[in-house]
């Protein structure tokens, strides 16, 4: 249950868990929802959704704009900017854990695995983590994969102290990697492996390490809101959540649909780039052993915990969080819709 809300509310919350809700007779509840980044593969479900009119189907009239990167999708819900989010996790926790009054909260978990990884030549001299010492490695200094650096370190048995960080703007990031002038960059596998393709090198021609594959086990992207909006429109969130989710496992199903949605509301989509940025996101990012066997957002709450921790220690942020207070099920659709 979502900590904070009323005894009224959190009734209405549990209600109705077999279909999202149809506001029957009714004006349709606005709803104001941010993406994550520019209209991309990764997050183009929330088009289809709108595009093939599962938020009206649920009484919703839903407005869905690009967003400036996950971390400020958290900031712009606590501000009231927008009602719903789609954004990494991570960024959330680490807001909560650093306003921990501002209500932030995923109700549903998209991503079973975090995008997060370091990648190097191929034809280099690092094979492991362990090898990065000594070394380095391009990012931004808001990149999400050197900020959760020290905790993949950690997680890897690395000496982080040992590992020198170049700061770059992201478009100098694949190019410093290229050139040799770097001996490896750290983002989301989404989008530093494609754009090393993109000027030259191949992804076989790459060695990427996925923070998931050495410790550092965090979930993905996920759907946002805050505690004070659930108060006010439980069944919004609901309907919000299950159009979503259908969408997003119809994108998975039939990632050809969903480029064609894609191209027609961003007419400069470079199609082919975007299949292989979904092809990506369904190997690495979504399809994992816990999503085949038990559908989207199962989540684990022991390893939300661990994962929070892991956060808190990379920002050097007390222990405070707990996941109860940055995740709730109350408001998915049932189990048998998550399946993919």
């Amino acid at each position: 249950m979502v900590l904070g809300l009323t005894r009224r509310s959190a009734l209405l919350a549990t209600g109705g868990l077999l279909a999202a809700p149809r506001l029957a007779n009714a004006q349709a509840t606005r709803v104001r929802m941010t993406l994550d980044w520019a209209f991309q593969a990764p997050n183009a479900f929330a088009l289809v959704a709108r595009e093939k009119g599962y938020f009206r189907e649920a009484g919703l009239d839903v407005t869905v704009d690009r967003g400036q990167g996950s971390g400020g999708v958290p900031v712009a819900l606590a501000g009231g900017a927008y009602d719903i989010g789609y954004a990494d996790l991570n960024p959330a926790i680490r807001f909560m854990a650093e306003n921990p009054d501002r209500g932030i909260v995923a109700v549903a978990v998209l991503h079973d695995r975090s995008p997060l990884c370091a990648i190097v030549r191929a034809d280099g001299p690092i094979r492991t983590p362990k090898d990065l010492e000594g070394k380095r490695l391009a990012a931004p200094e808001f990149d999400a994969g050197r900020q959760l650096f020290p905790a993949f370190a950690k997680a890897a048995g690395v000496d982080a102290s040992k590992v020198a960080f170049l700061s770059v703007t992201p478009a100098l990031r694949e190019p410093m990697l290229v050139r040799r002038e770097a001996d490896g960059v750290t983002g989301f596998v989404t989008t530093s492996a494609l754009a090393l393709k993109g000027i030259g090198l191949g992804l076989n021609q790459q060695r990427t390490m996925m923070y998931y594959d050495h410790g550092l086990d965090l979930y993905g992207g996920a759907i946002l809101t805050t505690r004070a909006y659930i108060e006010r429109n439980p069944n919004a969130v609901r309907g919000m959540t299950a159009a979503l989710t259908k969408a997003f496992i119809e994108t998975v199903r039939n990632g050809q649909e969903m480029l064609d949605i894609l191209k027609r509301v961003e007419p400069l989509t470079d199609v082919a780039l975007e299949r292989e940025r979904h092809e990506l996101n369904v190997e690495k990012v979504i399809m994992s052993a816990n999503v085949r066997a038990n559908g989207l957002s199962s989540v684990d709450p022991a390893r939300l915990q661990t994962g929070i921790r892991q956060v808190e220690e990379a920002y050097s942020i007390a222990p405070r969080l707990q996941g109860a207070q940055i995740y709730t099920a109350d408001f998915l659709p049932p189990a048998e819709a998550r399946r993919i």
